[in-house]
């Protein structure tokens, strides 16, 4: 195709004239510079494209490049521990021009590389070739790419390779470290599974009362102030998965600066090694690039999938998709596109829908079974879920952690407001839980939720006729509720006790305030008064958290059986 020419720039809108055959989705380069942008619509005399970079300086008549693919990430083994922007470019040298012949592979450095086929050998899509040890904290796989199979006519010998060299050749295919694929184009895989087990995220009020599972999505919706980053990050450092995606869309670089600083001075279980070397870091903060922005979600899902297809769990942390969605509707107001609800464009329900579609569980071309799962952040303005955002995200996901403002006022975190929020696969993961050795995990949720909601309805009438003038049992079930919020789904994420919490010892403080309410009722079915119920110390239960370690199960039973003998002596 033959170059063309800029007719009219608007923010990052640029009119381009001369390219008849470009096709929707194509990546161009503007300017002499090269900006990179990307096909957006088409007409018999123009084209329009929006801009991945600042066009201050472009100009009427600047030449266009057209580059013949669709905006695509490279994905290989640098990509772990890294920071990159919204284009999958390394921030520490990623250019602010960039060049339209620029390859924006990691060049300079070189990677182990350990064969795992031989010559004459017949592979198909996602087999394994090899491996690259030294690629962070995790089994770095190099797969068969889709759609080439045939036999290995060449294996390149162990030793150290750079992102240029092939390191096996399939059926005339080379094949390298690294490989390149477009983002807004799901990458293939066998087939869909249904999702069987949880994502622990070490916080006890989402793996007790709203879980998530492994291959499946989850919106945080709040408002200023009410800890979605923080909790996020909480997610992040903690959660079961093999390989951590976190997407900054929008959001204020302090907090992205405090993201890397954390993730860089915490050590992963599993290997020992900073929890870094597991992670990819995509920031693209709010003085960044808008139309960036935009595109940072969907390279942060072509990276999970990428590591997906190795048969790892990945999971993709995007804050927030609310701006996400505004750089969606600042783009469709230059470009003329009707508005719809608050002037978003009316195609963001399938955009919202399309995004949260490519999670999932899946068993890959090679064979093993991996997840993607995805968790976004909501930031409606002025708190107002009913806006469109979060409202069509309800809509789309499996599972919802409303933060609530009173709760976080109440200096309550996280503020996940029980009575907001909902997880669909809670069912399904109360069947696995039962096939893995604790059948009582879907009773024991069930009776905090029913617990919290009478607790909720007791208090509001508590706050018109006094606690005073409710009956013994009534009272008990305030009590009851006061002690799941503050023992349980209180938590502190700068307590190293109590930062994260395993699923036994989750369940040990569970069961703790249940025992405990139980025997409250009892007490007041056999004539004790509820004044004296109330006097109890009921301290070595709400410090449990605190004072014993995150897998510190047995020191929270022992606390609770001191709460017991107690109770079981008033007469």
């Amino acid at each position: 195709m033959t170059g063309g020419r800029v007719r009219r720039v608007n923010g990052p809108l640029v009119e381009v004239t001369g390219l008849p055959e470009v096709a929707m989705s194509d990546l161009v380069g503007l300017g002499a510079a090269g900006l990179p942008g990307e096909v957006v619509a088409v007409d018999t005399v123009s084209a329009s494209v929006q801009a991945y970079e600042s066009t201050g300086g472009l100009a009427v008549g600047d030449p266009v490049t057209p580059l013949g693919r669709p905006l695509s990430a490279r994905l290989g083994p640098w990509l772990l521990g890294g920071v990159f922007d919204g284009l999958l470019r390394p921030l520490a040298s990623a250019p602010t021009w960039l060049e339209p012949d620029t390859d924006q592979r990691d060049t300079g450095s070189q990677w182990s590389w350990q064969p795992a086929v031989l010559e004459g050998e017949e592979v198909t899509p996602g087999a394994v070739l090899g491996t690259v040890p030294d690629a962070g904290g995790l089994d770095y796989r190099v797969l068969v790419p889709p759609g080439v199979r045939g036999e290995v006519r060449w294996v390149a010998p162990a030793g150290r390779v750079t992102a240029r060299d092939p390191v096996v050749d399939v059926a005339g295919v080379a094949v390298g470290v690294g490989t390149e694929w477009p983002v807004r184009r799901p990458r293939p895989v066998a087939r869909r599974t249904p999702v069987a087990e949880p994502l622990l995220t070490g916080q006890r009020v989402l793996d007790a009362l709203f879980p998530v599972a492994r291959g499946s999505s989850a919106a945080v919706p709040g408002g200023f102030g009410t800890g979605k980053t923080m909790l996020l990050q909480q997610v992040a450092k903690w959660c079961t998965a093999d390989v951590i995606v976190y997407v900054g869309c929008g959001e204020r670089g302090n907090e992205m600066a405090d993201v890397l600083d954390d993730l860089s001075r915490l050590v992963d279980p599993r290997s020992g090694r900073p929890l870094a070397g597991r992670t990819v870091i995509i920031a693209n903060t709010s003085n960044m690039p808008m139309m960036a922005r935009e595109a940072s979600i969907y390279t942060g899902v072509t990276v999970a999938e990428h590591f997906r297809d190795m048969g790892h769990h990945a999971v993709v942390i995007a804050d927030s998709t609310s701006r996400w969605a505004e750089a969606l509707r600042e783009f469709a107001s230059r470009s003329g596109a009707l508005p719809a609800e608050e002037g978003y464009p009316a195609g963001l329900p399938s955009a919202l829908a399309a995004f949260y579609e490519r999670a999932g569980r899946y068993v890959t071309l090679g064979g093993a079974e991996a997840s993607v799962t995805i968790i976004g952040a909501v930031s409606p303005p002025g708190g107002d879920t009913t806006e469109p955002v979060t409202a069509h995200t309800e809509r789309f996901v499996r599972g919802l952690w409303s933060l609530d403002r009173a709760l976080a006022y109440a200096r309550h975190y996280p503020a996940v407001g029980w009575t907001g929020s909902f997880a669909r696969d809670a069912e399904g993961l109360a069947v696995w839980y039962a096939r893995n050795g604790d059948p009582g995990w879907g009773p024991r949720r069930a009776r905090m939720v029913s617990l919290l909601a009478e607790a909720d309805r007791l208090g509001d009438l508590a706050e018109l006729v006094g606690t005073a003038s409710l009956p013994g049992r009534e009272r008990v079930v305030l009590l009851g509720g006061r002690l799941l919020r503050e023992a349980v789904l209180q938590q502190s994420a700068v307590d190293p006790d109590d930062a994260h919490s395993t699923a036994g010892k989750t369940t040990a403080l569970v069961d703790t305030v249940l025992a405990v309410v139980d025997a409250c009722t009892a007490a007041v079915d056999r004539g004790v008064i509820a004044t004296e119920i109330e006097e109890v110390d009921f301290s070595p239960v709400l410090r449990a958290a605190r004072e014993t370690p995150p897998d510190g199960a047995d020191g929270v039973l022992a606390r609770r059986d001191q709460v017991l003998r107690t109770l079981a002596g008033l007469a």
